[in-house]
């Protein structure tokens, strides 16, 4: 039962989004430009960025942020419910680069503490080849969504279980992103 007064037919951040649009609005936004509008060539695909959104709301326990972005990594080109498992439960040993696999330590100690990101993390990542860009980039998904999973939790928002209503709104955002409002 949600803490406040939301509409008791949307899920998750959605019903958050409805209840007060003008804030819903910028945060819509940043999701669409962090996790879905093509960035520069050195930038990580969209399927990359969702799972860093998902493997920072696993750590978070957010299931609805978790399992929707995690069906949109899925929905992208090369991802799978396997790899999103995979990169959720143990990015060291996860099918995915090695430029991933270092963004995710950084993601990880920012889901943290963030002051624990060290020079040395940084420069593995860069040494695996990742760019300004994408050190930024996974620095801000990982902090948004730490602020994204607390809203949706701290609201504690209708989270269903059904996994065929998360396949579908992955699928719409992998193909349409966050930019507007989902009917």
């Amino acid at each position: 039962m949600p803490h406040i007064h939301l509409p008791a037919d949307i899920p998750g951040i959605g019903a958050a989004f409805a209840f007060r649009p003008e804030t819903a609005k910028p945060m819509r936004e940043l999701a669409h430009i962090l996790l879905f509008e093509p960035g520069s060539e050195a930038s990580l695909s969209s399927r990359d960025r969702e799972l860093i959104a998902s493997f920072v709301s696993s750590r978070n326990t957010c299931y609805f942020c978790q399992t929707s972005h995690g069906a949109a990594a899925a929905n992208h080109v090369g991802g799978s419910p396997e790899l999103v498992a995979a990169v959720c439960s143990d990015p060291s040993t996860a099918e995915i680069s090695e430029k991933l696999k270092a963004l995710l330590v950084i993601a990880a100690h920012v889901q943290g503490d963030a002051k624990s990101v060290t020079p040395g993390m940084v420069e593995a990542a860069r040494e695996h080849g990742a760019s300004d860009v994408e050190i930024h980039d996974t620095v801000l998904i990982a902090a948004a969504f730490c602020m994204y999973n607390r809203y949706v939790d701290g609201l504690a928002t209708w989270q269903p279980r059904n996994e065929e209503m998360y396949q579908t709104m992955g699928a719409r955002l992998a193909e349409s992103g966050y930019a507007q409002p989902r009917s």
